[in-house]
């Protein structure tokens, strides 16, 4: 398949600027791979959609206020998105200005602190603190990294609303998206049901919104995450199996977290990079149902989508969404999808 089959329109005033102010009061679309159907529901149908034998897993990811407003010191203004810590002085980072800095130059924060260009490694700048910790600058300074198409500054609200209520390990620069329509009476919920939770850790990238450049798929260079699946969730992926539960992935980024670790055909523990690229074709191994939010047109979030439901009716089902005025991407709604029997078509 190519990238452009991948396409679809989408009006720009479906795109959510900000959340509803309620997490959990989302709607959501509802597709059976198996048989093309879907259905308009909203987000507090969820446990509806759930059996107590199923295990839930989550991202655990936190995203960290990882963009930063500097000066050069020739006096041009630089945007610093820090898209990987490490270690406490050191970072990797994209950097936008006027003109590209230089190995050796410095860029000097508000506070008068500098980060000293260190060098280049793949496509991002490495950027070290001559003065203190990275942490502390990126509490000091730091902005919430709004993707690129909601269209207006940060606020104070995004500090916690672009934040998952369950998050717990710090280094993501993006939200998994998926988890941000739970809240506390949720999680209650599906716990009084029975339902079992579980949580890996996959530190979103920035690259996740960087649009596939090659119409050829298997030319497409995917971007490194970190992610650890530990021997606990290996475990209650077992147990949930011998109950006969689906094991239900909350967002693209756990998805690739149990697929990743699944890699040699048995799930194991895993903790390091994963460049994993899930199209059309691709054999899921751990994954029986998903929710995730509504993706970009041409992304290789839509393609793992695709991937897992089947590219004919997820591309329907998108087009079903246009029509209905559902709200697209990370403050938007949600999709709940079950596994297609034949999902390359």
């Amino acid at each position: 398949m190519q990238r452009s089959d991948f396409h679809f329109d989408l009006p720009p005033q479906l795109i959510a600027q900000r959340p509803l102010p309620e997490r959990a009061a989302s709607r959501l679309l509802v597709l059976d791979g198996a048989s093309g159907r879907h259905q308009d529901r909203m987000f507090a149908d969820l446990p509806a959609l759930l059996d107590p034998r199923d295990l839930l897993v989550f991202n655990d990811t936190r995203v960290l206020p990882a963009r930063l407003y500097a000066r050069k010191e020739t006096g041009g203004q630089a945007e610093i998105l820090v898209e990987r810590l490490v270690d406490a002085r050191r970072v990797t980072a994209h950097v936008r200005a006027s003109k590209s800095p230089r190995p050796g130059s410095r860029l000097v924060l508000p506070g008068g602190e500098v980060l000293t260009m260190a060098g280049r490694e793949d496509e991002l700048f490495v950027l070290v603190s001559e003065s203190e910790e990275i942490a502390a600058l990126l509490t000091r300074h730091g902005h919430t990294p709004l993707p690129p198409y909601i269209d207006r500054p940060d606020d104070t609200s995004d500090r916690e609303r672009y934040q998952t209520i369950y998050g717990r390990r710090d280094g993501a620069v993006a939200a998994p998206t998926a988890g941000l329509h739970f809240d506390a009476a949720m999680l209650a919920r599906l716990r009084a049901i029975g339902v079992e939770q579980a949580q890996v850790t996959l530190h979103v990238g920035a690259g996740t919104f960087q649009p596939v450049r090659e119409d050829d798929l298997a030319k497409h260079h995917m971007h490194a995450e970190w992610l650890e699946v530990s021997e606990q969730v290996c475990a209650q992926v077992a147990a949930a199996r011998a109950r006969g539960g689906r094991v239900v992935a909350v967002g693209t980024t756990t998805v690739r977290s149990l697929e990743t670790a699944a890699a040699s055909g048995e799930l194991r523990a895993f903790r390091g990079d994963s460049r994993l690229f899930i199209r059309p074709g691709y054999r899921f191994r751990v994954i029986d149902a998903m929710l995730t939010n509504f993706h970009l047109p041409e992304s290789t979030l839509l393609m793992l989508v695709c991937a897992f439901a089947g590219y004919a009716p997820v591309m329907a089902a998108y087009r079903h969404a246009v029509a209905e005025r559902y709200r697209f991407f990370s403050y938007g709604d949600a999709m709940f999808l079950t596994h297609a029997n034949n999902p390359d078509l």
